[in-house]
């Protein structure tokens, strides 16, 4: 009697575990990294932009449709999710506060999809362009890829330093648009120097610039009239032009 209440025991057991095996395999699999890229942006847009966060919160419920809250949580506590979660996080706190919207704007988070899902595919650039020196790799980097759409960002002094040429190579052009926008006015600001440079324009010519509509993959630059050379190489400046900002950018 008593081994066949063992029997019966063990068997009730067995077939427990499968079947919770089996409800845990029917569960759709959570995307920990895609999970922690939506959540981390959620929270940050609660604070900065909540017109975006009931679009943003649909994204989140939809990475988790037909989850448990068991599921749920053991995919936040993956190193996937803390971090994918981190990454945002770290990124979003060197956003400028006049572009503090930005990383919430479909596009922005559209693009975090996209390199959540493919975190080694490397952003495509259109054409091959001639080589324009990038020290933004890191997070500066993908700030100005993700939200403005460019890359390569440089500043240098060219004939005999009385012009700051300041270049960017485009590779999203709807996001790059402000860059080139004509009616904005440019400018180049060294804390260091204490000056504003601007834009010179000259007769005939106009101002020296490329205010044309951008295109992915070319290279664009506009100059600074840099009179009495007070802007020197080695300096660190920032550029403003309408909305788009690059702050220490250091002067070649």
């Amino acid at each position: 009697m008593g081994c066949s209440m063992r029997r019966v025991s063990i068997a009730v057991v067995g077939c427990a575990l499968a079947l919770s095996g089996r409800a845990w395999a029917a569960e759709p699999a959570v995307d920990g990294r895609a999970l922690g890229v939506a959540e981390s942006i959620l929270s940050y847009c609660t604070r900065v932009d909540a017109s975006a966060v009931p679009r943003i919160h649909a994204k989140v419920e939809s990475l988790l449709q037909g989850v448990s809250a068991a599921a749920a949580a053991h995919a936040r506590g993956s190193q996937e999710y803390r971090l994918a979660y981190q990454s945002v996080t770290d990124f979003v706190s060197k956003v400028d506060p006049h572009n503090a919207k930005r990383p919430c704007s479909a596009a922005a988070v559209a693009q975090y999809d996209q390199q959540s899902t493919h975190p080694g595919k490397a952003v495509a650039a259109g054409p091959a362009t001639r080589y324009l020196p990038d020290r933004f790799a890191g997070r500066a980097g993908r700030y100005y890829r993700l939200l403005w759409g460019v890359d390569s960002l440089s500043v240098k002094t060219v004939e005999s330093g009385e012009i700051i040429r300041f270049a960017w190579r485009v590779l999203d052009a709807d996001k790059a648009k402000a860059l080139n926008e004509k009616a904005s006015e440019p400018s180049l600001i060294d804390p260091q120097a204490g000056v504003q440079l601007v834009v010179p324009s000259i007769e005939q010519i106009g101002q020296l610039r490329q205010s044309v509509a951008p295109e992915s993959g070319k290279s664009y630059w506009m100059a600074f009239s840099n009179k009495g050379r007070l802007v020197k190489r080695g300096d660190r400046v920032n550029v403003v032009i309408g909305p788009f900002r690059a702050e220490g950018l250091v002067v070649d």
